[in-house]
């Protein structure tokens, strides 16, 4: 089953400097029938305009990983870790014990666009660490590339949760498939462009839930970049419930 959550559905965050589109509830947006998926609590698509940004806060016991689609975003975190992230770049964050970042457009002339997601963790109080990986575009391009998993398979980042990530380019006539489990649910999040997910039509920002599908066939692309998130099957994490 596919259930679709077409991008204007999604919650709005409009402060001048940042837009935000949410698709679970977030900070002032809540829904009640949005609190997450599975283990994924948070797809957060933000715009934020030239040298603007977020000042320094904190998080604990959270896997946050940031995936940019247009500009360059400034890291900086009380780890000591310091980065820029680009296109084809993938950022994770775990927060375990606390961590406190900042995140800025390092452009002072142009916006930045990326997707900030938090993923619930499967152990609480675990050390903090960083991880950053650039994954070229030849490598997502008609296929789906793990990104992020709890055992680092394929050179993917390390994840603390049973849960794999997915990110792929399509266009035309590119078709891939992902083989799940039995008992797992999915996630598909169109970042650009739209695609296909058997049969069914996305278009940019739209989402899809999935249950009880055994292969997923990504194709008809236009221009699509897409994550795809592995899940456990369960409605919410209870680490957030």
């Amino acid at each position: 089953m596919i259930e679709l959550r077409n991008a204007d559905q999604r919650g709005r965050g409009e402060h001048g400097w940042l837009s935000s589109r949410h698709t679970f509830s977030f900070a002032n947006y809540y829904d009640p029938q949005q609190i997450g998926f599975s283990d994924l609590l948070v797809i957060n698509d933000d715009r934020v305009a030239p040298a603007r940004g977020f000042g320094k806060h904190p998080h604990r016991d959270m896997e946050i990983f940031s995936y940019v689609l247009e500009g360059a975003l400034e890291h900086k975190d009380s780890m000591g870790t310091g980065s820029v992230i680009v296109p084809g770049d993938v950022q994770l964050m775990s927060a375990g014990t606390g961590v406190a970042h900042s995140e800025f457009n390092h452009s002072a002339s142009d916006p930045v666009h990326f997707l900030q997601i938090w993923i619930a963790p499967n152990v609480k109080g675990a050390q903090p660490r960083y991880q950053q990986k650039n994954i070229v575009d030849t490598e997502k391009r008609g296929k789906l590339r793990l990104i992020l998993s709890p055992d680092g398979a394929d050179d993917s980042l390390l994840l603390r949760q049973d849960a794999r990530v997915y990110a792929g380019r399509f266009n035309g006539a590119e078709t891939a498939k992902l083989e799940l489990d039995a008992d797992r649910y999915a996630y598909v999040h169109v970042a650009r462009g739209g695609v296909s997910v058997n049969g069914v039509a996305l278009g940019e920002g739209d989402g899809a839930r999935i249950r009880n599908e055994r292969e997923l066939t990504f194709g008809d692309g236009q221009d699509a970049e897409v994550l795809v998130f592995d899940l456990r099957n369960n409605e919410v994490s209870e680490l957030w419930s």
